[in-house]
């Protein structure tokens, strides 16, 4: 790779030790795709809980801060795996909570601002079009790409945590304009409604595209969809494809009108009912009991708080159902002024501020709480916890809340 030679000094460790580990990560990365250069990034984002990082991790990333290491670009933290705002555990250790301080600890020392957040296009500094970026979580990496039109790769928690450190990124995949084309294309035959038709939608195309290096074109959608539906829409898709790019004609940014995108020779599928029937099928629950009701994954916006709030007004939960909210810090306050989370915690429901359920040991907090049956109106967070031991089901918002009130799924 080429390197100039402020990378250069960085490589020989002039600018530390921590930097010079960066670096070498990055080269490595680099090698692994291909890359001729680096390229500045604006800001970084990392993925980093107490579940994946473990002790080792924990203890790496204190190395790492020692002798005054600091960012040296604007760096944002994914959700954590305990609420440490309001500390009271709904099944983590101490052991656990411990980690996560340490972990803090060493981040806040290298001047890594503690946003706890997979929602930070909706919070804080999105980026903006043509930016590059070097974001990890799948949600925020393809909502950034997609939506705001910046660029970025699905980074792990160490390539991350490097870009925040040399302020660079390996020069491959999205950062090239050749891999933004789109390679498939796809007509939606139904409009979606809510936020699960979002979810569900995504993660039909997501399914059907299947790699990474797939970037969707969709047509046949008559309304520009929201904020919240393009979240939904994107991190299901990612979920279930891996997928960190879609264009939406007359929508997204690259992708203005037909003319924008090179597709010639693509053959058009079709996203039928039956398609999206298909994906739900297995989630179908009717009926049955439900342990637990979660809105996660993504955290919820303030408008998600307020459209909850207004659904559990005059309700309460079954006392057999547990009812869990992640939302982010930024959201909270917002939510807590507008009154949104007096309405949710009466009817039962219980807010967690900068974690997401499936981050936070999902294994040990079910077991912990006998939760198995798990409702959620999130289509990315079904498809991840029937790996963590629940069986879960999906609903929209307003049926999650009316299972939640009557104990089983309606």
């Amino acid at each position: 790779m080429q390197l100039n030679d402020e990378e250069k000094a960085m490589l020989a460790g002039d600018f530390g030790p921590a930097v010079k580990w960066a670096m070498e990560h990055q080269l490595q990365v680099g090698r692994m795709f291909d890359a001729k250069d680096m390229v500045a990034v604006s800001q970084a984002h990392m993925m980093a809980d107490p579940e994946s990082l473990g002790e080792a991790g924990v203890a790496f990333t204190e190395k790492l801060a020692e002798n005054d290491t600091r960012v040296r670009i604007p760096m944002i933290t994914d959700p954590r795996g305990v609420d440490l705002e309001c500390y009271e555990p709904i099944g983590q250790t101490e052991i656990m909570a411990e980690l996560e301080r340490r972990f803090i600890a060493a981040c806040k020392k290298m001047g890594i601002t503690m946003t706890n957040t997979c929602i930070n296009y909706q919070t804080i500094m999105p980026p903006v079009f043509g930016d590059h970026v070097a974001f990890g979580d799948t949600g925020v990496v393809i909502y950034s790409n997609s939506v705001c039109g910046a660029r970025s790769n699905f980074e792990g928690g160490p390539s991350a945590l490097a870009a925040g450190l040399t302020g660079r990124t390996p020069r491959y995949g999205l950062h090239l304009d050749k891999n933004r084309r789109s390679t498939k294309r796809y007509q939606v035959a139904e409009e979606p409604q809510d936020l699960m038709d979002w979810g569900v939608l995504g993660a039909t195309i997501g399914r059907m595209a299947g790699s990474y290096w797939e970037v969707p074109l969709i047509e046949g959608l008559e309304k520009t969809p929201s904020s919240d539906q393009l979240k939904h829409f994107g991190a299901a898709m990612a979920s279930y494809g891996s997928v960190p790019l879609f264009h939406i004609v007359g929508v997204t940014p690259e992708c203005q009108k037909l003319d924008d995108m090179d597709f010639i020779d693509l053959e058009i599928t079709s996203v039928d009912v039956e398609a999206t029937s298909d994906l739900k099928k297995p989630f179908t629950a009717a009926g049955e009991i439900v342990d637990v009701v979660v809105f996660a994954a993504p955290q919820l916006s303030i408008i998600e708080m307020a459209e909850l709030a207004a659904l559990c007004s005059g309700r309460h939960r079954s006392d057999a159902t547990d009812v869990i909210v992640c939302t982010s810090a930024q959201v909270y306050g917002d939510a807590v002024a507008m009154g949104y989370v007096d309405k949710i915690e009466a009817f039962g429901g219980r807010i967690l501020v900068g974690t997401c359920f499936y981050q936070q040991y999902a294994r040990e907090i079910g077991e912990a709480n006998g939760w198995k049956r798990l409702l959620s109106n999130s289509a990315k967070i079904v498809n991840i916890l029937g790996g963590y031991g629940y069986q879960p089901a999906l609903s929209s918002m307003e049926a999650c809340i009316a299972s939640a009130e009557k104990g089983r799924i309606v």
